[in-house]
């Protein structure tokens, strides 16, 4: 057990032990009350002198005072382990406590990190058509667009971009990287006529910086 001074702090092996004691006490406790139910069902507050005063001659007095001692000797040992048993079991919660507070901190941070190294988006889809050469290639809605082929954030200037390299990469896989959950997804995506309307079958917009 730890003190307030500050020794080691309380471990699950700690609690284990001062429940295994609690469990020895309450066993103990049991086995004199059933002492004394045996010594014609005295309990710990029955007269141990018969009507005229004399000690009972029906029962063993010596055993029974002797049981009903140590019943209240354990008894209070009970109770003051229960209150280190409550005390233990605080400080394993509030250290777990403390424990997934850092824990969530650590993984905030890296978190951050992770979004500060990835690289910056220009635009966004907003729809995926379902059977699309888009959807096929694996683009989803709210992906952001970080490169389309040559299109990057350094050279886009409209969605015209996009457009034209589309059309000139009909049939041909393009190279598309995108973050998607905080996290960058490369994709191959080939223009290409198809059921629907355009080459893509995606609308993409420009995200506003």
């Amino acid at each position: 057990m730890a003190d307030p001074g500050g020794a080691r702090p309380v471990t699950v092996s700690d609690v284990q032990r001062l429940v295994r004691r609690k469990d020895e006490l309450e066993a103990q406790i049991k086995a004199y009350y059933e002492l004394l139910d045996g010594q014609k069902g005295v309990g710990m507050t029955e007269p141990l002198v018969d009507a005229e005063g004399f000690p009972r001659a029906d029962i063993d007095l010596y055993q029974v005072r002797t049981a009903r001692h140590n019943i209240a000797c354990l008894q209070n040992d009970h109770k003051a382990l229960m209150k280190q048993v409550e005390e233990a079991l605080h400080q394993l919660h509030a250290r777990e406590k403390e424990k997934q507070a850092k824990d969530e901190a650590e993984a905030r941070a890296e978190a951050m990190s992770q979004d500060q190294n990835l690289p910056q988006a220009f635009a966004r889809v907003n729809t995926v058509t379902p059977g699309s050469p888009a959807s096929i290639s694996g683009l989803q809605v709210d992906d952001e667009i970080v490169e389309f082929g040559s299109v990057n954030v350094k050279n886009f200037q409209s969605l015209q971009n996009i457009a034209t390299v589309v059309q000139h990469s009909e049939g041909r896989p393009l190279s598309v990287t995108v973050i998607r959950g905080g996290k960058k997804v490369h994709l191959g995506l080939t223009p290409k006529r198809w059921a629907g309307r355009g080459l893509l079958g995606c609308n993409i917009v420009p995200l506003q910086r």
